[in-house]
């Protein structure tokens, strides 16, 4: 936004959520959707689940079952998942299979230190956020402590900010829109102090988890946390700014979305759409233009660059270059600096999943949460050394970065983002791999990756060798094809890639969609659930996912909603072998308004935690309120339900009533 525009944000109910970015992708490399195209054109039909994606383009699922194929008409047996479905559908609460407890185990505003103060919504200051739970939890990690299942530390990303949510007394409604009062310096100091991660000690008493306020390890970060630039990318010119000539050093986080915990148990924190954070104009032809433009620096949805000079680009043009990063944090010290680590890339991180390789090397899996474009994965140089804590501590400064090709005939290249090979040199404007890795997105459209339909979470299997790639959607699809008959894809899909040989290094592999989401008894949608799932159990806009430890997929959404679906975000299990593949079934869903995310399991299988995000974040679609929502008047006060409290993101732990393994 420009200095010389009106500070208060306007914006219609239905935008409440967080903008995913517009597609900056300026290239002509084909997209994921006409590769499947081509693929199932040149093919014909296929079997088994991509077959169904294809017929379904013509075909109702009710026509498949009539046509007798045996597993069309429900014979389908092995799933590994056995629960009571939930009910989907929307109100004011959350709800979990029948059998089960989710309690809520911290709420926005929670101490995290013993003498945290109180949570007071309508006294808020930055000095009391620093101290308690942050804002919007998204990813959630667990780390046992001294081997226990039943202790350890939970580390939770906190990725944004809802103002209209979050502070009483600055919203006004005119017609169907909220209109934000202009900020003030004090509420962008709490915002900030509301954004990045929390570390905290938790403890199972008597079957319910609890935190551990005086835990020796308890730490929040934020926007302003002193953190370390280390890799090919540090101290490079173009990360320099006026406070920091080194380019070594920057303060804290920011839009930290799904996340990571390393073998060697560090806390990753994944920065995703950082563009928003940053107004103000650059100098006329500023060697950066280009660069901001494919990120969409300036966005201008915080005010942060009127009170903090870093966050205008006019005064601080370098700044945005020191965000887009994977930061690290040892949780073992609470003093410890957390590093950005710029071996793996600047883009629009949604999460960084890992695995060890066949030769200990270690792979980390990255989506980049822009419509059109990449996947990309990191293959660690060193190997891990699970008797040597320290000797892992930095593996993730050396390793080669790769961007994924996926191909008609099923295939999946993985293309290395190495300064000199290739475009990649200084003819093409880079002089280094610090370039690269700064300009990584366009590294990647010179090699002719393929764009993707906004690639989100990524899990892999290690024991498999499969890695699960959610697709959330893609609104701006112009082109229809055989496996994907809409002109817009809205509900996403899911490709599991299988790497060759099993190892989760190799550079080449196979793909293959695992389900196509919407609802499948509307022909023309497409979606490809068994049919054996029910009309609770499909799903659209596959966000997060989790692989427990009995290999078991998870899968959480973002953007079911009551005009949508007729049904809000929640937590889905997915068969992925034998008969029952592409089976889907609902056990958690979240309130009105929410978001479903960070899907958790404990490595015993006997806790999942999940992160319930912005809930109340609309409402005007649903019958049950049917008008905006903002502090004073929201479609829902869950978790507390409490007039004197608002609305308030939280991680919730599900268990199972008696014991016993979840799902």
């Amino acid at each position: 936004m420009k200095d010389d525009q009106p500070s208060r944000h306007v914006f219609r109910t239905s935008q409440l959520e967080q903008a995913d970015g517009p597609g900056l992708n300026p290239t002509k490399t084909p997209t994921m959707g006409e590769i499947i195209a081509a693929r199932f054109s040149r093919r014909g039909f296929l079997r088994g689940s991509m077959a169904s994606v294809a017929i379904s383009a013509t075909v109702s699922p009710m026509a498949i079952l009539a046509a007798g194929d045996a597993h069309a008409q429900g014979a389908v047996e092995g799933s590994v998942f056995d629960f009571p479905e939930v009910q989907a559908g929307v109100d004011a609460d959350h709800h979990v299979a029948e059998g089960y407890d989710a309690d809520v185990l911290l709420r926005w505003g929670d101490k995290v230190f013993a003498d945290a103060p109180e949570f007071d919504p309508t006294n808020q200051s930055e000095a009391a956020q620093e101290r308690q739970f942050g804002y919007n939890n998204d990813f959630v990690g667990f780390i046992p402590l001294e081997g226990a299942d039943d202790h350890g530390l939970l580390v939770v990303n906190h990725e944004y900010t809802n103002e209209h949510l979050m502070f009483p007394g600055i919203v006004t409604i005119e017609g169907d829109e909220i209109v934000v009062a202009e900020a003030t310096e004090d509420r962008v100091n709490i915002e900030m102090a509301a954004h990045g991660g929390t570390v905290i000690e938790i403890r199972k008493v008597d079957g319910k988890w609890q935190p551990v306020l005086d835990g020796a390890m308890n730490r929040r970060i934020t926007a302003k946390t002193p953190m370390q630039i280390t890799g090919p990318a540090a101290g490079h010119a173009r990360l320099q700014t006026s406070a920091d000539p080194t380019g070594t050093e920057v303060l804290g986080t920011i839009n930290n979305c799904a996340g990571g915990v390393t073998p060697w148990g560090t806390y990753i924190m994944a920065e995703e759409n950082f563009h928003g954070y940053f107004t103000g104009e650059l100098p006329a032809d500023h060697a950066e233009a280009a660069n901001y433009e494919r990120v969409g620096v300036p966005g201008g949805s915080y005010d942060w660059g009127r009170f903090h000079d870093r966050f205008d680009l006019s005064k601080e043009p370098n700044e945005p270059n020191r965000f887009g990063w994977v930061v690290e944090v040892d949780v073992n010290d609470p003093e410890s600096t957390p590093k950005k680590r710029t071996a793996l890339g600047r883009f629009k991180h949604e999460g960084a999943e890992s695995a060890l390789a066949k030769d200990g090397r270690v792979v980390f899996y990255l989506g980049d949460d822009e419509r059109f474009d990449y996947v990309y994965k990191f293959v660690t140089a060193g190997t891990y050394n699970p008797d040597d804590r320290a000797a892992n501590m930095d593996l993730l400064d050396e390793g080669t970065l790769y961007v994924a090709r996926f191909d008609e005939g099923g295939n999946v290249e993985w293309l290395p983002l190495v300064h000199g090979e290739g475009p990649l040199t200084a003819e093409n404007g880079f002089e280094s791999q610090a370039d690269v890795l700064i300009e990584t997105r366009r590294a990647a459209d010179l090699l002719e990756a393929t764009p993707m339909d906004r690639p989100e979470d990524i899990q892999p299997n290690p024991e498999t060798g499969r890695a699960y790639v959610m697709l959330t959607n893609n609104t701006k699809r112009e082109e229809a094809n055989a496996a994907n008959p809409r002109v817009e894809n809205a509900f996403g899909h899911i490709i599991e890639i299988s790497e060759d040989g099993g190892d989760l290094a190799a550079l080449t592999g196979k793909w293959e969609i695992l389900v196509q989401c919407g609802d499948p008894s509307i022909a023309e949608v497409g979606a490809t659930f068994s049919t054996e799932t029910t009309a609770n159990g499909w799903f659209g806009m596959p966000d997060n996912c989790a692989v427990d430890s009995d290999g078991r997929l998870w899968v959480s959404t973002d953007g079911n909603s009551p005009s949508d679906t007729g049904r809000t975000d929640g937590l889905w299990a997915m068969d992925t072998e034998g008969a029952a593949r592409g089976t889907s079934r609902l056990f958690y869903r979240v309130p009105v308004g929410a978001e479903m995310c960070g899907p958790c399991p404990t490595p015993d299988l006997t806790t999942f935690f999940v992160a319930v995000q912005h809930p109340a974040d609309g409402g005007d679609d649903w019958e049950g309120f049917g008008r905006p929502s903002y502090y004073e008047d929201l479609s829902t006060r869950w978790p507390d339900f409490d007039d004197a409290m608002p609305v308030r993101p939280s991680v919730v732990a599900i268990t199972k009533q008696g014991g016993g393994k979840i799902g």
